[in-house]
């Protein structure tokens, strides 16, 4: 187990939250249910069919165990569930036949059981897309107060700790917005402390990236960091969090405290930054994959942001051991939500 998972697996253990697996068709999910129930890490509600779950749980037992299968084509919470889309979606021009055939669709359904309450999070995308677990989150959930878009982060576990002694980093956003504006990057920095605050101690301190550190480069894309960077310090301060932000920062600026000193003295970071703001979905993609692959990192994600109420994503590489451990995650953020 990660150094990560080991503090939030008592945490998340103690609330005793029941959590959605939607993908029960596939054997990763139930191997990994069974991991969450004997460790007594949540309740754990599979959505999957007699002929799937029979398929999928290649010999598994789960005599004893805190685990229920469910039909969902077949569930008694069908036509209620159908009938919380259609109240949700009917402005928009959803009929209620719609809604039903909908919800036939085993996102949808786990999404309209975290809806309804009768779970506390979801974990799903060893089978479906990141549009697909988006689009059902967005229509069943909806985004939090106060924000406009939804996002992602990668929470890296890292081989070694940054010279900050920082062991965990948090990269945003790794897996939604391809070009956010400097408007966007405000709501994905805002969501991001909020996942901080759920998963972390220490306070959050975010640097947002660029090729150039304090005007040390000219350009488009300098400009939109600098200003994303000067907007979230103002809802920071409108807000109250105890939160400190700095950019534009080049990435040694941002995490060696020595370079910070040179590059950029005064800066309230100090080169101690534990969450990095990319530019794009192109940095931000490429950077976290590097660190997993060469610097022997441990990435869980990408972790949803900015929803009213906490969904995961997983990467369709996932092994049952990512599913446990994003399954900790998202009950840590159930927990602040």
């Amino acid at each position: 187990m990660s150094g990560l998972m080991k503090k939030l697996f008592p945490k998340a253990s103690a609330a005793g939250m029941s959590i959605v697996l939607p993908e029960g068709q596939d054997p990763r999910v139930m191997q990994a249910a069974k991991m969450i129930a004997e460790s007594k890490l949540a309740q754990v509600k599979v959505l999957a069919s007699p002929e799937e779950a029979a398929k999928s749980m290649q010999g598994l037992s789960f005599a004893g165990l805190d685990i229920e299968i469910i039909d969902y084509l077949n569930s008694n919470n069908f036509e209620l569930l159908a009938q919380t889309l259609y109240e949700r979606r009917k402005s928009k021009g959803l009929t209620e036949e719609q809604a039903r055939e909908m919800c036939k669709n085993r996102l949808y359904f786990g999404n309209l059981m975290l809806n309804r309450d009768m779970v506390g999070g979801l974990v799903a995308g060893a089978v479906a897309s990141t549009p697909d677990m988006l689009r059902s989150a967005f229509h069943c959930i909806g985004t939090a107060k106060g924000i406009r878009i939804g996002s992602s982060c990668f929470v890296m576990d890292l081989a070694r700790p940054t010279e900050s002694g920082d062991e965990t980093l948090i990269f945003a956003d790794s897996g939604v917005n391809p070009n956010p504006s400097a408007e966007e990057l405000v709501d994905i920095a805002l969501s991001t402390i909020h996942t901080h605050r759920a998963l972390m101690d220490s306070q959050p301190k975010l640097a947002f990236l660029s090729y150039s550190t304090k005007g040390s480069a000219k350009g488009e894309l300098v400009d939109k960091m600098s200003q994303a960077a000067e907007m979230t310090a103002e809802r920071i301060a409108e807000l109250g969090l105890d939160a400190l932000v700095d950019g534009e920062l080049q990435v040694d600026a941002a995490l060696v405290p020595g370079i910070a000193a040179s590059k950029a003295a005064g800066s309230p970071l100090q080169g101690a930054a534990n969450i990095l703001i990319f530019p794009d979905l192109n940095c931000g993609n490429i950077c976290y994959k590097i660190v997993e692959r060469l610097a022997g990192a441990d990435a869980y994600g990408p972790i949803l942001q900015g929803l009213a109420k906490p969904v995961n994503d997983l990467s369709r590489g996932c092994t049952a051991e990512d599913i446990v451990g994003v399954t900790a995650i998202t009950i840590c953020q159930a927990l602040v939500s």
